[in-house]
């Protein structure tokens, strides 16, 4: 348990939830000297940062913009986003000296530990005079002129009041519905929420022939129905995941398929005309195998296309090979959930908050930031950076 003041009841500004966006809440508050409390039920501050990018911390992306957000009003993340750029971060991370590359496509991540991150946050909040409280489960009672939560402690006031209590994602980490369920509580609406950035499960039916492959990285172009993303698509043992897949979970709908292209940039039918003329005595399988490695290519062959010299290829086998190949259709029997998601799609209606502040149109003193928030960011460092912008647009105002 962190505390630096246990014996004040009265604080500026109490936010609840440790993490990414209630951390840099506090700097930005405690920094204008404002007394700040941050409380957190768990036992320990910024567990998902510390899970985060495999214990490296993607902690930002360099080209982070509105357009690598979903939220019902594309608008809303404009004004947070432009006052606290990804290049805010990187200064305050080569302030503490710590070091970081660039993995690919912008993102950045600790060349050492995502602790870190975390220890950086946690020294600015004490360079701030923020006060964090651990193992404390909080009951918000009074969300008046002043606000009153309960602790296991006592009662403690405030002016403002900040939840900063994230999504569903990953409860096994602490993750709650406590900022959802304040709100209709009060009447701010909730947009439906749902598991984003997730593995997709494929039926019994679909699956049993794939799990051979399980562990199996291909390049690939994934498509939903409204957009598509170039990038890796990874077997698994219920379907299939990668950063690709993990992209466009985030859009997919139930019911809807998902079609993936594993020859990306390449003219399939013109490259196996020309193969059928150069090297008529190669087996399919081997040719394939080039691009989508030996045990893909045979699967492919024992499933959905006849293994022959390619020299013996009909135009109708090579339109079959396309389909399969560069228009492989799959349809998702659902997502793993909350379980393994990353982020929690949906949640407080934008509509209700300012975008300036982060404050609660309808209840003054009352702010919503983070991942609790309708706002939901694409894979690679757009989720964090969202978290630090949020959390320092409202940390200007509380």
């Amino acid at each position: 348990m962190i505390s630096l003041d246990t014996s004040s009841k009265e604080f500026d500004v109490i936010i609840i939830g440790a993490g990414a966006a209630g951390l840099m809440c506090a700097i930005a508050a405690g920094q204008r000297g404002r007394r700040v409390l941050v409380l957190d039920h768990a036992n320990k501050v910024g567990k998902k940062i510390l899970m985060s990018g495999g214990g490296r911390c993607n902690f930002t992306n360099m080209y982070s913009g509105p357009e690598n957000f979903i939220c019902s009003n594309p608008h809303f993340v404009k004004s947070a986003l432009s006052r606290y750029t990804p290049w805010h971060f990187i200064e305050l991370v080569e302030k503490h000296q710590i070091a970081h590359h660039e993995k690919k496509l912008g993102q950045l991540f600790c060349d050492e530990s995502s602790k870190d991150i975390l220890q950086m946050l946690l020294a600015e909040c004490a360079l701030a005079g923020v006060t964090i409280r651990t193992d404390t489960p909080v009951q918000v009672i009074e969300t008046g002129e002043y606000k009153v939560v309960q602790t296991p402690q006592g009662k403690l006031q405030c002016d403002s009041l900040v939840i900063a209590t994230g999504g569903l994602s990953i409860p096994k980490m602490g993750a709650t519905g406590f900022g959802f369920d304040l709100a209709r509580k009060l009447n701010i609406p909730v947009l439906p929420t749902r598991a984003g950035l997730v593995p997709v499960v494929l039926d019994d039916h679909k699956l049993k022939p794939l799990t051979e492959l399980s562990g199996i990285s291909l390049d690939s172009i994934t498509e939903t129905d409204t957009c598509s993303f170039r990038e890796n698509i990874l077997f698994t043992h219920r379907g299939l995941s990668g950063p690709a897949i993990l992209q466009a979970s985030s859009y997919w709908q139930p019911g809807e398929s998902l079609k993936i292209d594993m020859f990306p940039e390449i003219d399939l039918t013109a490259y196996l005309a020309d193969m059928r003329r150069e090297k008529p005595k190669t087996a399919l399988k081997t040719l394939l195998a080039e691009k989508l490695t030996r045990r893909v290519a045979q699967l492919w062959c024992e499933q959905w296309i006849d293994d022959k010299p390619v020299g013996q290829l009909s135009d109708a086998d090579i339109e079959q090979i396309v389909s399969q190949c560069q228009s492989w259709t799959v349809k998702p029997s659902g997502t793993e959930g909350y379980r393994t998601a990353e982020v929690t799609l949906g949640g407080i209606d934008t509509n209700a908050l300012s975008s300036k502040t982060m404050e609660c149109k309808d209840h003054p003193g009352l702010y919503f930031i983070g991942e609790v928030v309708d706002v939901t960011g694409h894979l690679g460092g757009h989720n964090f950076q969202w978290a630090w912008a949020s959390g320092h647009a409202a940390g200007q105002y509380v």
